[in-house]
């Protein structure tokens, strides 16, 4: 475990999965004002995280493909497919929540608090993780964590304040 988190936290993925956390977590609070059910918030999560992550491969493709005036291989392809899966991941975390609703696992409305409060963690602990790996002390860390996780906590303030 402590080897996938090295690799992980190396990688490009950490960029591309607080990408998909942040779209994530937006969703989450938007739905949350109108709740629907768990299965209808089951299929908005996965629908969106495939819809941003195609919208990840398209973009990256064209964008290569003008750069460089010649097509995109395959190598590189995958390596794009690998980096929206991330973004991908990232965006659609808060349908377990949800599919533990359906479950019976948890009411809806938990799920809803229990996705944002996740998202917001996930947020922090990367943002603490970067810092501590770029050196920082502890100290720095939580400051570098707490201002990334203002941005998921300036999603869910405006939520509260508009409902």
């Amino acid at each position: 475990m402590r080897a996938w988190l090295d690799a992980h936290l190396g990688s490009r993925d950490v960029a591309r999965v607080i990408y998909g956390a942040i779209i994530g977590l937006a969703l989450v609070v938007s739905l949350e004002i109108h709740p629907p059910t768990a299965t209808q918030t089951i299929g908005a999560v996965l629908g969106t995280a495939i819809a941003v992550g195609l919208a990840e491969i398209y973009s990256e493709v064209i964008g290569a493909e003008a750069r460089t005036r010649r097509p995109v291989e395959r190598s590189h392809r995958r390596e794009i497919a690998g980096e929206a899966a991330a973004v991908m991941a990232g965006a659609g975390f808060p349908a377990i929540f949800f599919v533990l609703a359906a479950a019976g696992a948890m009411k809806v409305d938990t799920a809803f608090t229990v996705a944002k409060w996740t998202g917001l963690g996930l947020l922090c602990a990367y943002g603490f993780a970067a810092a501590r790996l770029s050196g920082s002390g502890r100290g720095r860390a939580l400051m570098h964590s707490a201002a990334v996780g203002a941005v998921g906590l300036c999603l869910i303030a405006v939520k509260a304040l508009l409902h």
